[in-house]
């Protein structure tokens, strides 16, 4: 069972945190700043320069795993943006933000928290499994929980910021607009999402090595991520700003 979009040529994904960087900021030289993908793309890259600043500092326990998690993490979803691009199918998890990334209803924060419910409650599981096998360590060795939970302070940072800065925008919607994506926004947390995350972690984790079952749970993460991305992803606004 296919769970994941055929894997880019080892030589087109990034091998080091500032890789991604740049590799962002290519993906994001190349969008429209409307586009959905785009949207999140920003948010995304703002919270790897802040894991990046965060390794320097030894802010983690241990700063090799990290970095090398952090680093397959963003391998899964430049996998989706590489499918995309060829024409290919993306995981299931990605495909509302893929599918509706030029929908003008649909605001910029939306495109934002749904790419992180895309990654946090589906790829981000799968990089803590695949950085603990290929580390031969186990989630539940020490540190690894411990500096994962270290990184909701960073994504908290960056949530925060990005709610301040679509606070302008609010005050422009119509009263029936403003209602409906508070509603919407307060149906999601990247705190409560890398929760979820974690709960996966230790489900995936003993059916690692068995790939029908661990293929089929993966398929059942995807699927019910991809409906909540459908869900943040509800036009808002009365007709294409």
């Amino acid at each position: 069972m296919g769970t994941e979009p055929a894997p880019a040529p080892v030589a087109q994904l990034p091998n080091t945190v500032q890789d991604v960087i740049q590799r962002m900021k290519q993906i994001d030289a190349e969008l429209d700043a409307r586009d959905g993908v785009a949207c999140f793309n920003r948010m995304y890259l703002r919270v790897t320069e802040l894991v990046a600043a965060s390794l320097t500092e030894n802010y983690f326990a241990d700063g090799a795993f990290i970095e090398r998690m952090d680093v397959i993490f963003a391998g899964l979803y430049l996998r989706n943006v590489d499918a995309a691009k060829a024409g290919k199918p993306v995981n299931a998890a990605w495909q509302p933000l893929f599918d509706l990334r030029d929908d003008r209803r649909i605001l910029s924060i939306q495109y934002a928290l749904a790419g992180m419910n895309a990654h946090i409650n589906h790829d981000l599981a799968l990089s803590v499994i695949l950085t603990c096998k290929e580390r031969r360590t186990t989630p539940d060795t020490a540190p690894v929980h411990a500096d994962y939970l270290k990184v909701n302070e960073l994504l908290a940072r960056v949530e925060a910021e990005v709610r301040a800065e679509f606070e302008p925008e609010l005050v422009k919607l119509t009263t029936a607009d403003a209602e409906s994506i508070k509603h919407i926004l307060s149906s999601f947390s990247i705190e409560a999402a890398r929760d979820a995350s974690w709960v996966s972690v230790q489900l995936l984790w003993p059916q690692r090595d068995i790939p029908f079952t661990y293929d089929r749970a993966c398929a059942g993460i995807a699927a019910s991520t991809g409906t909540v991305g459908r869900l943040l992803l509800t036009p808002v606004l009365s007709a294409p700003s």
